[in-house]
């Protein structure tokens, strides 16, 4: 019997990986630079799986060149490179990785607020620069107990962010699309946009990006918060008008911003934001630790073998939208 052949872009991490080479025949391309349009279009022609990652588009123009296509996935929460609504045109469920993240990426958004506001990676070039030998003071970090924290999109791992600020001892104001039911059992307030700006001491930025989202935090928004304000995003770098950041964190508009996600991304080497002194930037690790990178890529190929065999996905991003598809007469 011939396995259902699956299209991988990207790398998988080993049991998954081999769990879904045990199922299908896998062609998969795992090069540092992005897979070339023309051959991403040969590849699908024939695929009835694709997990894709956010390096690739998914649109109507990729899935009418790939008519086997019974299913995509990807190994992320976020899928704003992927068109959902012409997946559910052509009947194709598309999975994501909800839920498994949350914990790493909230810590890694807590760890970045508590590096902005006690100044750990300057207080390391410090000691590498020799300077604490030479008796220069380095710059006084601030207390997160009593502060305000803003958070900006108070879906699972907002939530846990609130968590984790609450034990620290801080007030926790929140921005949602919607006001979520349950304020006092995350320990949080919602509050307009305009309010969490004015009034947070730190903002942590959530939200997914989407064309509301999109260039969320610009230089009106940037002016509007205090001048001693830590701005940490862990979402998606488009959320952010870099340029706006550059100016802000130039002029003194707000005192710090550490970033796990940037516009564009990767940064160009040249690029006026890594001349700051007032900035903290990671490489996007907001999911990657080892037990959650795994468990990540499980759900991706458990998601793909469910849709090759008609199966219910553990986590389907649009299934309502295709049983309304084919419900209608």
């Amino acid at each position: 019997m011939n396995k259902p052949k699956v299209v991988l872009i990207g790398a998988l991490m080993d049991p998954a990986l081999e769990k879904l080479q045990n199922f299908c025949s896998v062609k998969q391309w795992d090069e540092q630079q992005s897979i070339p349009q023309e051959i991403l279009m040969e590849w699908v022609a024939d695929a009835e799986g694709l997990i894709v990652n956010n390096s690739v588009t998914v649109n109507e123009e990729l899935l009418q060149h790939a008519p086997r296509l019974k299913v995509i996935a990807q190994v992320s929460v976020g899928y704003d490179n992927v068109d959902i609504e012409a997946c559910s045109k052509y009947k194709i469920p598309f999975g994501n990785t909800p839920g498994v993240l949350v914990d790493a990426t909230a810590n890694l958004a807590f760890s970045l607020l508590l590096c902005s506001t006690r100044r750990i990676h300057e207080g390391w070039d410090f000691i590498r620069s020799n300077s604490w030998a030479l008796g220069h003071r380095l710059a006084l970090g601030t207390d997160i107990a009593g502060k305000t924290l803003g958070i900006v999109g108070m879906g699972q791992i907002g939530a846990a962010v609130a968590q984790r600020a609450n034990a620290f001892g801080m007030n926790v104001i929140y921005y949602n699309r919607n006001r979520r039911q349950d304020d006092e059992k995350i320990g949080a307030a919602y509050q307009s946009f305009e309010f969490l700006l004015k009034e947070s001491d730190a903002i942590i930025v959530l939200t997914p990006l989407s064309q509301e989202t999109r260039g969320l935090f610009g230089p009106a928004e940037f002016r509007k918060m205090k001048s001693t304000a830590c701005f940490i995003n862990v979402s998606r770098g488009s959320v952010v008008d870099t340029d706006a950041l550059v100016e802000a964190l130039q002029t003194g508009e707000i005192a710090y911003a550490a970033l796990d996600v940037t516009d564009p991304e990767p940064l160009a080497q040249d690029h006026p934001i890594l001349k700051l002194s007032n900035i903290l930037i990671t490489p996007h690790i907001g999911s990657a630790t080892l037990e959650t990178r795994t468990a990540m890529a499980q759900l991706t190929v458990d998601n793909i073998l469910a849709g090759l065999a008609d199966r219910p996905m553990a986590a389907c991003v649009n299934a309502s939208k295709i049983t309304e598809k084919n419900e209608k007469p």
